[in-house]
């Protein structure tokens, strides 16, 4: 019983410093780039896909959003004022929606992706929190 408890207090702690670090990630994209952290995953994800875009249910299932919060999101993205994203039905399969990442888009991924780096960087060299968090993991995989 003993054990249960020790591995739940290490998932626990090495959840907090996950929280700690998204949340500096998300401060930051907010305040430069005006995004959150959700939506620079979505541009990581399209982004990083071949082709530049990806149908909405994997985008949901990559991001962990429902459905129906994954339509708002990319509709805010696609907005006029923001111009990241477009979407697009398949040829194959009208069913099939898609969505590709624009030129403003790739540039806005690519100077949050900066920002995350430099937050990371820091975050995670900050007080030894790497080693704690290199520390956790090893003991919960024991």
């Amino acid at each position: 019983m003993h054990h249960d408890n020790e591995r739940l207090d290490l998932w626990l702690s090495v959840s907090l410093i996950h929280s700690s670090v998204n949340d500096k990630l998300e401060q930051a994209l907010l305040k430069q780039f005006d995004i959150s952290l959700k939506e620079f995953y979505v541009l990581k994800f399209v982004s990083g896909s071949e082709c530049k875009e990806l149908r909405l249910q994997q985008l949901q299932e990559m991001v962990g959003l429902s459905q129906s919060a994954t339509s708002r999101l990319v509709d805010r993205m696609e907005a006029p004022h923001v111009g990241a994203l477009e979407r697009h039905t398949c040829t194959n399969d009208r069913r099939g929606i898609y969505t590709r990442i624009t030129e403003t888009g790739e540039q806005k991924y690519q100077r949050a992706l900066a920002i995350v780096n430099d937050v990371l960087d820091a975050e995670l060299r900050r007080d030894g929190t790497m080693s704690e968090l290199e520390k956790l993991v090893q003991q919960l995989l024991r």
